[in-house]
């Protein structure tokens, strides 16, 4: 059935007349990079796994997302990484408040790979990843003029700034590959001005991220509603227990769990037959799609 790629910068309040040509330009450019990066995995016959990290690490380089470079900063000042990554046999891996990995999804795949765990925290995040050769940077490599200007704003007005209210995102992918492997990744540094040691659903296995053998899913928005029900599993959940199909599934944690539970957002998904959804109930969510054989597409607003 050929393989797919999907792909997310990011849901919230992204309107049309607060982005101008250029910046549109280049977060559009920016998405086209990291689906390039996945789907050249996948065109040679690569696995599912190096194809969503490929794409995810490509958004974790890049400024405009929050992730990796360019994250968002703790009240504190500085950034604090979550991944995950989860593969259809129930292999999974996640960092949380790591400081120094420049591809923090890297390093979720590391636990995997060469722990018995599931999910580490803090230095021993950053310590892992440096046992394993990943590449490391000082704090200053994660701070961005633009941050700086986020937090200065907030921590004057007294508020908490969602990743993508301010127009620049968490980051996931979810991938099929040519022999039906499902895998899903995400990635981010949370709340512009959140308390030093908050975790959000990113990194959180069944909250942000989850694969199995029927769907992968990557979650971006409110991170506490995803935390409360569960989105991710709750997709898988709905398919395996209730028979629904992809579209439903994503649309009741959309647009009815999650806004039960408090939040705004959307997420990324594909199945096992390589069909893709990506709901959001937001005015916009950075977002692509590639499957094989066809043109690869991205899109910001809603419309």
């Amino acid at each position: 059935m050929g393989w797919t790629i999907a792909i997310h910068g990011g849901a919230g309040t992204i309107a049309r007349a607060e982005m101008n040509a250029g910046q549109e330009a280049a977060h559009r450019d920016a998405l086209h990079a990291a689906l390039e990066a996945g789907a050249a995995v996948l065109r040679e016959g690569g696995a599912a796994e190096e194809a969503v990290l490929a794409a995810v690490s490509s958004m974790e380089d890049c400024p405009l997302f929050n992730a990796g470079h360019g994250a968002t900063l703790t009240a504190a000042g500085h950034a604090e990484l979550d991944a995950a990554l989860m593969l259809d046999d129930g292999r999974a891996g996640a960092v949380t408040g790591a400081r120094r990995i420049r591809n923090p999804v890297r390093a979720a795949q590391a636990v995997m790979r060469h722990t018995k765990h599931v999910l580490l925290q803090g230095e021993a995040a950053d310590g892992l990843a440096a046992e394993c050769g990943l590449p490391l940077a000082e704090s200053g490599y994660f701070v961005t003029p633009h941050r700086l200007a986020q937090l200065e704003a907030a921590r004057r007005d007294g508020e908490l700034v969602l990743d993508h209210d301010g127009r620049m995102g968490t980051v996931g992918a979810v991938a099929r590959d040519a022999i039906g492997a499902l895998a899903a990744a995400t990635s981010t540094g949370g709340m512009t001005n959140k308390r030093p040691g908050r975790v959000g659903d990113s990194p959180v296995i069944g909250a942000g991220t989850w694969a199995d053998g029927r769907v992968a899913v990557s979650c971006t928005g409110t991170g506490e509603a995803f935390l409360r029900c569960a989105a991710a599993h709750e997709v898988a959940a709905r398919m395996r227990l209730a028979g629904e199909d992809l579209g439903a599934a994503t649309r009741f944690v959309v647009e009815q769990a999650v806004p039960e539970a408090g939040g705004s957002g959307g997420l990324i998904a594909v199945d096992a037959a390589g069909h893709f959804a990506l709901p959001f109930n937001t005015s916009g969510m950075y977002r692509g799609v590639w499957r094989d054989g066809d043109a690869p597409e991205v899109a910001i607003f809603r419309d």
